[in-house]
């Protein structure tokens, strides 16, 4: 396609069409297309390559020695946990989450704090003025950290500081902001979005700079812009949280240089972030007596135990269609569990709304949950409380049989620390020498006559 052509591009999924139409043919999404004038990416203008020289690719063997990367330590634990140990040299991380949840506070403090250890550290804002961040960084008790700022939207003005700086920690916030005199899209458009993030990546590999950049996300929670951006960078973390909460969750969804899945914990502040170094206390903090619909579920996130409250409500319905409502978890899941307790166990929810929250605004992804889950919606249904030391954790598969999870001996040590003494678990986990009870449960009728007993008993 020639220089100067007009080309429709969707904002959602970045697909490209010849001509206008009110729904993206791709993703299926309304209103999304905007036209841009198509261009060659920055970068990849073709180069007239000299007479009589030739190309070559040098190809190395498969075995060699490499050392481990070093990395920057930020001092902030629980943000050094989710990038694997700390910030590699010449990485690009992108960091994704919802309006004010709390991601330039926490960047800000991580890169304050490697400005305070010795790494030369640039700060980037495309969306604030100096003055703001410098309010931000008084409220946090950083003003006096060596931390060079910025306020540029343009690309290659920002390239070029970067440049001459030659910084160690460089933070862009945000790439949606960001714009390049060589392309006619607006900014935040896919095209300025996947090539401002090309060029910022292709200078974090040549200078071992570490670049992280802050992306918006859309309504569904995804970061917005072209998904190619999440393949170009080494890392994508997610900052997650209710705003009504006073929980934020750090989370790993990609990292080529660390585990994926692992979380970080903070509990924000008047004075900004504070790391949570014991989850699983935090989120226990605020239970009471025991009653009917709640479960506390022994979950792995990463390689970290994370013991939360699982509460259900199943109520008389006077609907004609029940109500399904779930926070914090997969509502076709749930669904799930439902049916096989109807189907497996005798027990009727057709009349009822079923309400499912996972406290303190954790969200649950692992099927190990299915087992809590089916706890509390049966606890509540019997109306029999699950004795206050006890936890739950296992699969539930289709048939009624539960499953054995991984990292059983992980799960019931972190349990006993907290001052549980007792579980209900698949039979895996009663093997070897627990350090609770395990009541171990080969189906899901199994549950169900463990709470009728607790019943009987109570």
């Amino acid at each position: 396609m020639a220089r100067g052509d007009s080309q429709f591009v969707c904002q959602s999924c970045g697909a490209v069409h010849a001509k206008w139409a009110g729904q993206c043919a791709d993703c299926g999404s309304w209103n999304t297309l905007v036209e841009e004038i198509a261009s060659a990416p920055l970068g990849t203008q073709a180069k007239p390559r000299k007479a009589g020289r030739r190309g070559g690719l040098e190809l190395l063997p498969l075995q060699g020695e490499g050392d481990e990367p070093p990395r920057h330590q930020s001092g902030v634990a629980e943000f050094d946990r989710v990038c694997g140990g700390g910030l590699v040299p010449g990485s690009a991380l992108l960091v994704g989450g919802d309006p004010g949840i709390g991601k330039s506070t926490l960047l800000l403090q991580a890169v304050a704090q490697l400005a305070g250890s010795g790494a030369k550290s640039v700060y980037v804002s495309g969306e604030e003025a100096i003055d703001q961040v410098r309010s931000r960084a008084r409220r946090l008790g950083l003003s006096d950290r060596p931390v060079a700022l910025a306020a540029e939207t343009s690309l290659e003005n920002i390239l070029d500081g970067l440049k001459s700086e030659k910084p160690d920690i460089a933070v862009i916030d945000s790439v949606q902001t960001l714009w390049s005199d060589q392309l006619a899209a607006a900014p935040g458009t896919v095209a300025q979005v996947r090539a401002c993030a090309q060029e910022l990546v292709r200078f974090a590999k040549k200078s071992g700079c570490a670049v992280i950049l802050v992306g918006h996300v859309t309504k569904d929670g995804q970061i917005a812009g072209p998904r190619v951006v999440e393949h170009m960078v080494d890392a994508v973390l997610y900052f997650e949280g209710d705003r009504s909460h006073q929980f934020r969750i750090l989370r790993a969804v990609k990292n080529r240089f660390g585990p994926t899945d692992e979380i970080g914990v903070f509990e924000m502040g008047d004075a900004g972030l504070r790391e949570v170094e014991n989850p699983s206390a935090l989120f226990l903090n605020d239970r009471g007596d025991p009653t009917p619909g709640s479960a506390v579920f022994a979950g792995m996130e990463g390689t970290r135990p994370v013991l939360t409250e699982i509460q259900a409500l199943v109520a008389a319905s006077p609907l004609g269609t029940p109500r399904r409502t779930v926070v914090g978890w997969d509502s076709g899941r749930m669904s799930m569990v439902l049916a096989v307790l109807e189907a497996r166990c005798g027990l009727s929810f057709g009349g009822r709304d079923v309400y499912l929250n996972v406290a303190g605004g954790l969200k649950i992804g692992e099927p190990a949950a299915d087992l809590a889950v089916a706890a509390a919606i049966v606890s509540s249904a019997l109306n029999a409380p699950i004795p206050a030391d006890a936890v739950v954790f296992g699969e539930i598969s289709l048939s009624g049989d539960i499953r054995a999870v991984g990292r059983n001996e992980t799960r019931l040590k972190e349990a006993a620390k907290l001052g549980f003494s007792q579980a209900l678990a698949p039979m895996s986990a009663t093997e070897g020498s627990p350090p609770v009870t395990v009541r171990g449960l080969s189906g899901i009728g199994d549950l169900v006559t463990t709470l009728s007993a607790w019943r009987l008993e109570d």
